[in-house]
């Protein structure tokens, strides 16, 4: 299970760079730039959830 969520961490990362790429800084919420930023967000989004679920399982094994 430890290697499966850095493994989602690997590819969150790879996918925030790939948007961070397809952004248009002169019209940031217009057409594809704006699809990319909302990406951004929900994968950042997911990778909080992911780091919350580590340190619930860390914490979990260190009270068993």
């Amino acid at each position: 299970m430890k290697y499966v969520t850095y493994l989602i961490f690997i590819i969150g990362i790879a996918l925030i760079v790939v948007n961070a790429l397809q952004l248009d800084f002169s019209n940031m919420f217009d057409g594809d730039s704006l699809t990319a930023l909302i990406c951004i967000v929900a994968i950042l989004c997911g990778l909080c959830l992911f780091a919350i679920f580590r340190m619930s399982k860390s914490i979990d094994e260190k009270t068993k």
